[in-house]
């Protein structure tokens, strides 16, 4: 492998980094040398010795300190901070039956806890003039639905805005920020997602895939992207290869957004 070791001596943190592409990345930075923490409400149903795996539901405001307390103390720094951590679990029915806890919890964890992580990290990656915090974001900033992920599209444009501003901010003092937004990923939640679609509407498997892609518009590359893809784009923006790359955001689409 090419990236073997490039990231040798760096401490990574992956948020939401048991499963999906958040998982991915981890391996991915663990591939190339980094020393890989993950954190997760849940423990990982394939542990990996080598990810160092902390218990935390970013979703509240206290959980950051903490996990900044316990990593600096047992690390010392965060050299590269993901911040994948993402969900959306609102009812579908569009605006009229969203309350306000969906859109106070959606807002927490997609938008509130990567600036609160940002926040605990930031201070000394800027010590060291050095760091990488890249934000993964989604095609939905962009190109939201509006019937029943309102508030996670609302959120995630907040975060690219915020990463965008967040740069100007500190790349001069040698913090680089970056957002990776995917389209569809066809991680397990996707497979279960598609296999409840297709028993309800008796339709194969095949069927409820490009169900999916119609609802989206059309994906042209033809079927939505792989989590090693997303991490392969993310293991790169971390890396040194890409050490002039700064404020901006990167989409992983397979084409889905119809506009430039």
């Amino acid at each position: 492998m090419e990236y073997q070791n490039e990231l040798s001596g760096k401490i990574a943190l992956v948020t939401g980094g048991t499963k999906g592409a958040g998982r991915a990345i981890a391996e991915r930075l663990k591939n190339a040398g980094a020393t890989v923490i993950i954190t997760a409400r849940n423990h990982p149903e394939s542990p990996d010795a080598d990810l160092h795996f902390i218990s935390a539901d970013l979703s509240k405001p206290e959980s950051a300190d903490t996990i900044a307390s316990a990593i600096l103390e047992k690390f010392g720094r965060v050299d590269i901070l993901v911040n994948n951590l993402g969900a959306s679990e609102t009812p579908a029915g569009g605006f009229s039956v969203l309350t306000n806890k969906d859109w106070e919890e959606t807002i927490q964890t997609n938008l509130l806890a990567p600036v609160r992580l940002d926040k605990a990290f930031l201070p000394q990656m800027v010590t060291n003039g050095a760091g990488v915090i890249i934000h993964i974001g989604s095609i939905q900033g962009k190109l939201p639905l509006y019937d029943s992920t309102l508030p996670y599209a609302a959120a995630k444009a907040g975060l690219i805005n915020y990463s965008k501003g967040l740069s100007k901010e500190v790349s001069s003092k040698g913090v680089r920020v970056l957002t990776v937004s995917p389209g569809w990923i066809m991680t397990d939640a996707s497979i279960r997602m598609m296999e409840r679609i297709s028993e309800s509407s008796n339709i194969s498997l095949k069927q409820a895939e490009e169900s999916v892609m119609a609802a989206l518009g059309g994906i042209p590359y033809g079927r939505p992207a792989m989590p090693e893809e997303v991490a392969e784009l993310v293991g790169f923006l971390a890396s040194p290869r890409a050490g002039y790359l700064t404020g901006a955001e990167y989409i992983i689409d397979g084409g889905t957004v119809p506009t430039i």
